[in-house]
């Protein structure tokens, strides 16, 4: 008896072991085919989100024009599916920058898109807050061939591309029209002349430049080193400041700084000082941002109205080169809607976008062939002018490097010793590479 209850137990056993297996086989296939359907299942749901409504936020700093409204306004109506919300940061990049890093670095999705000053994109990627664009760029075929080389450049890190450009800005030559039929070419050719013209119309000097200790400092130098060839930084992430090139073009720097022509304080000179004496009329040459245009062209505060112009900043051995300004637009890392952003910031980036924050903003376009559209040229003497786009055409990044700022901290330091007498060019550069070099590889 115990023998025949231990049969039918084991019996039972069997039995259900039997069904379960063929319950198993009957509702799923292989393994691969389970794979398939789970892949079929997830780009169903793709295709659905995709038609699915969704809210993206874009955050930037102060627009006091209006122009990110009319743009958000535009890109709504192409794409009824995207809500974008605008999230204004503070006017103070400084202060932008660090709200953005305080968020990413806890890895918050609250904010999708997001602008960011051209010397932050190798940081934010390096730091894993950026998600990298060039699987979308690839995707819908974007001509990276169609913006300004140095905007590009400023967006790229380890050989991808984190941000495109949106809006930019670069160093240029001013010079007094009414003194000077033809403005130089050459460093060469700026020295003579600012030495010659000294003192015409009232003017108290021959050229005035941002050589403080700051941020405007290394803004005016990448502008010598470019233009003889140098590099601080190269495409690899290799230090490269110790070259001929660069002690050629430091050289040249001192040279105009410790010239008689350029005002004794000249090492305190920034950006307001040079504009203020400008457009008092007291300088025949001054190199500035754009922006000083308008100033200069003020009847309540210029004295010069009507007699300046701009130009290409003066050639070295391989050229003309400006310093990039500007800023660039990135996503988030962490976004929950990656596709939904993408498709902002190619609007936002591409010429509908650029179109209207440049007639409705004020803002320079990235894109050159904007430069030749009539509704753009109208809206700014400044976009109109042939020379201002070779100034962009020649604009260079300063280096690209996730620890920019200290960087900058180092040559900041040391150009103004070299400026200030207390070192020689060739000492600068070796200091620059030492330097430069411990820093990336802590």
């Amino acid at each position: 008896m115990k023998f025949w209850n231990k049969g039918l137990g084991m019996l039972w056993i069997i039995g259900l072991v039997l069904l379960l297996a063929a319950c198993s086989n009957s509702g799923s296939g292989s393994k691969d085919d389970a794979g398939d359907k789970a892949e079929k299942d997830s780009s169903s749901e793709q295709d659905k989100a995709s038609d699915e409504e969704v809210t993206i936020v874009y955050a930037r700093n102060v627009d006091s024009t209006g122009a990110i409204d009319l743009v958000i306004e535009a890109f709504e109506e192409k794409f009824p599916n995207i809500n974008v919300k605008y999230r204004e940061m503070p006017a103070d990049s400084g202060q932008t920058h660090d709200q953005y890093v305080t968020a990413f670095s806890a890895k918050s999705s609250e904010i999708d898109v997001f602008n960011a000053d051209v010397i932050w994109p190798a940081e934010f990627a390096q730091a894993d807050y950026a998600l990298e664009l060039d699987r979308f760029i690839q995707k819908d075929n974007i001509d990276m061939d169609a913006y300004f080389p140095g905007t590009v450049a400023s967006g790229k890190f380890n050989g991808k591309q984190w941000a495109m450009p949106n809006y930019t800005d670069a160093g240029v030559l001013y010079y007094r029209s009414d003194i000077v039929d033809e403005p130089p070419k050459t460093w060469d050719e700026l020295i003579e002349m600012a030495g010659k013209y000294q003192g015409e119309k009232g003017t108290e000097f021959g050229y005035i430049m941002q050589a403080a200790q700051y941020e405007g400092l290394i803004t005016n130098a990448i502008e010598y080193i470019a233009s003889y060839g140098g590099q601080i930084v190269d495409e690899e992430n290799n230090v490269v400041a110790d070259s001929p090139e660069t002690i050629k073009a430091i050289k040249k720097m001192k040279e105009v700084v410790n010239s008689d022509f350029v005002p004794d304080n000249i090492t305190n000179f920034k950006e307001v000082d040079t504009e203020t004496a400008y457009i008092e009329g007291n300088s025949v040459f001054a190199r500035n941002w754009p922006y000083m245009q308008a100033s200069a062209a003020d009847e309540e505060r210029s004295k010069i109205v009507g007699n300046s112009k701009i130009t290409t900043m003066p050639a070295g051995d391989e050229g003309s080169a400006s310093s990039l300004g500007g800023w660039m637009a990135m996503i988030n890392r962490y976004s929950e809607h990656p596709e939904a952003a993408w498709e902002f910031v190619k609007f936002l980036t591409g010429p509908e976008g650029q179109k209207i924050t440049a007639i409705h903003g004020g803002r320079a376009p990235t894109l050159k062939a904007l430069y030749d559209d009539p509704e753009v040229k109208e809206a700014s003497a400044l976009f109109a002018n042939p020379d201002f786009k070779k100034v962009l055409e020649n604009a260079v990044s300063r280096p690209v490097t996730p620890i920019y700022q200290e960087l900058s901290d180092i040559m900041q330091i040391e150009l103004s010793r070299a400026l200030a007498g207390q070192q020689t060019a060739e000492e600068t550069a070796k200091n620059m590479q030492m330097k430069i070099e411990k820093a990336m590889n802590e």
